[in-house]
């Protein structure tokens, strides 16, 4: 519980490095924040309201840390961070 109010203090100076858009998640971009997640430990997202029209939001979310392999730090609004376990 302590780690993750740290992690979150940590992610609020932090910009959003990948943004999700209205095809989702594709392929590529599950690619692509498995490398930041390993690159970075700690990422934001931004999930834009096109990809929130087609799925629910907790739904899209839930994918994104099942298929990376991360853990859900903070979801605020349309704004995500994500900590690699």
């Amino acid at each position: 519980m302590k780690q993750k109010i740290i992690l979150r203090k940590k992610a609020k100076s932090l910009e959003p490095v990948l943004m999700v858009g209205k095809k989702g998640l594709m392929e590529n971009a599950i690619k692509e924040l498995s490398i930041l997640l390993k690159n970075k430990k700690l990422i934001k997202i931004k999930l834009l309201k096109s990809a929130i029209q087609n799925k629910n939001k907790k739904e899209l979310i839930n994918e994104i840390v099942e298929k990376t392999g991360s853990e859900l730090i903070e979801a605020v609004g349309n704004v995500v961070v994500l900590h690699k376990k």
